[in-house]
């Protein structure tokens, strides 16, 4: 592609698709480079997005673009950004399909990957019955007998904010606890038994949980899952643009999704540990108006 978009977007999540709808929007042309493998496509339904709660994760990608291709401006292109040079005024994207697409501005909605949980029968139940966020997915779970899996601080925080849905918590750490005493004595005040001994294999049919069983012979019986993910960026092209990264992964931005370089934004999941869907979105138009406020100025004083 010999022609310069006004603005690339790299990722067709809610961010990147809320970003293209702002730009699309303001008569910006805007390029979606977008590989089509977003980390929610392992669950069933997407929550607490307002008018769309319970949708699933490809009907709510299928309605956005949909409404999204009624502006003229505004290009899909089904691939995977795999390196980037350049600066503000003319980057360079180069895919895994050999495109190269220009553009003015940069836009990283890239999200997170899940890193390997080893666990053995915990990928078959992901997004059927374990999960991550209670609030995307709490309420399904309500007043249920529920397992967490986690240790140290983490797994104290969790059990705090789970009990808002369900009262009926077991923490199994999966090894040692990384507890203070002062911890220890919290959980043990608030009736929240714990196990340390490490989790054999998680016993399921067609996705749906029905016991976690321990080394030590101890079966917990549930309903549903929580557990602590290991995450990383979902892409490595921000930091090898010079972008800030957090300790997380996460590209450090401003609230309007500028990050450390020059027209480079990020937005949604890629920029923040609020993992919701409603919050990527929300991100993806604030970054949008930031970047047609940039071309607009740039335009204004040419």
């Amino acid at each position: 592609m010999n022609r310069l978009f006004d603005a690339c977007v790299i990722g067709g999540g809610p961010a990147g698709l809320s970003a293209a709808l702002v730009l699309g929007r303001a008569r910006k042309d805007v390029v979606v480079v977008d590989e089509g493998r977003p980390r929610n496509r392992v669950t069933r339904e997407s929550h607490g997005y307002l008018t769309r709660d319970g949708i699933p994760p490809a009907e709510f990608r299928r309605i956005a673009r949909e409404q999204i291709e009624a502006y003229p401006s505004v290009r899909f292109v089904e691939d995977a950004a795999v390196s980037i040079s350049g600066v503000d005024g003319d980057f360079r994207i180069a895919t895994a399909q050999g495109t190269i697409v220009r553009s003015k501005k940069l836009l990283f909605a890239v999200g997170k990957k899940d890193l390997p949980v080893h666990i053995d029968g915990l990928s078959e139940i992901y997004g059927k019955s374990a999960f991550v966020c209670p609030y995307c997915d709490g309420w399904e779970l309500r007043d249920q007998p529920l397992v967490l899996i986690a240790n140290g601080a983490r797994a104290l925080h969790m059990a705090k904010t789970i009990s808002g849905w369900s009262r009926r918590l077991t923490l199994c750490t999966n090894g040692p606890e990384g507890w203070t005493e002062e911890q220890r004595e919290e959980l043990s005040r608030h009736q929240v038994p714990s196990y340390a001994s490490p989790i054999r294999r998680i016993a399921s049919v067609d996705g749906m949980v029905r016991h976690v069983e321990l080394e030590d012979g101890t079966r917990i019986h549930c309903t549903g899952i929580f557990f602590a993910p290991r995450l990383a960026a979902g892409s490595e092209l921000p930091m090898a643009m010079g972008c800030r990264v957090s300790e997380s992964g996460s590209v450090v931005v401003d609230p309007f999704g500028k990050t450390s370089v020059p027209g480079i934004f990020s937005a949604g999941d890629a920029a923040t540990e609020l993992y919701q869907v409603v919050a990527a979105a929300s991100m993806g138009s604030l970054a949008g108006v930031a970047i047609n406020s940039e071309l607009l100025e740039e335009a204004w004083n040419a």
